[in-house]
């Protein structure tokens, strides 16, 4: 049986990777698992959360995985990117797949024109339906700033494991993301050890890789990847 496991990202929950995980939930019937991190979801608080507990979250689901399964991949999307590094590190997981994967964050110009664009909706009395602006606004007033530090400190901390992937790895990343800029992408895709490694970036896609236009086209990257006719019976995919 093979195994997933995909790991959402900063404040975020699981339907962050949904379509994903879904899709080779439904038409890989693998063993997909999508854990909730510490202090996230509904009912989560991130106020006391550390750093340390996302990592053991993530461990603790790896282990399980490879109990279960002959095959493991992770798949990590903006934090969850970094976790999955330190998970394709350490343990003994088969390929890795990087969506938007934080190692940078920040991108100051990206960020201003989705600030126009906001205002654009506004004035056109149609801010109100934006789900992407209504989301991200309530989670810049409820994240305390002691998450922040957390996930400051988890990025700093699983950063030199990524020299130490050698698992296949595939990097994708949206042109137009406003939160993690383009050279978070470049640097994994540089360091990452593997000897297998693919770097793409989709030009119409945001920080929410999974849900933009060119979710279709993620997709079939990621099955490429996973499961490229070349590496069938290393992968077990059909």
């Amino acid at each position: 049986m093979i195994g997933c496991l995909c790991l959402h990202g900063f404040t975020g929950e699981p339907w962050e990777v949904e379509p994903v995980s879904t899709y080779f939930l439904e038409e890989k019937r693998w063993l997909v698992y999508t854990p909730t991190l510490p202090g996230h979801g509904p009912n989560g608080n991130l106020r006391d959360v550390t750093y340390q507990e996302w990592v053991y979250a993530a461990e603790m689901s790896v282990q399980e995985l490879l109990k279960r399964c002959e095959k493991v991949y992770v798949i990590g999307f903006s934090m969850g990117g970094m976790l999955a590094c330190y998970i394709a590190a350490k343990y003994n997981v088969s390929r890795l797949v990087l969506l938007s994967a934080a190692a940078y964050y920040g991108n100051p110009q990206q960020l201003l024109q989705e600030l126009k664009d906001k205002v654009r909706l506004h004035v056109q009395g149609k801010l109100n339906a934006d789900e992407h602006f209504l989301l991200y606004r309530k989670k810049i007033m409820d994240t305390p700033m002691t998450a922040v530090f957390q996930f400051m400190q988890v990025v700093k901390k699983i950063k030199p494991f990524v020299k130490k992937v050698t698992v296949p790895c595939l990097i994708l990343q949206g042109e137009l993301d406003g939160i993690v800029p383009r050279k978070s992408a470049l640097y994994l895709y540089e360091n990452i050890q593997s000897e297998k490694k693919e770097l793409n970036f989709l030009p119409e896609s945001k920080h929410l890789i999974c849900h933009g236009f060119e979710k279709k086209i993620l997709i079939n990257k990621i099955e490429a990847f996973l499961c490229r006719e070349e590496d069938e019976d290393e992968s077990g995919c059909t």
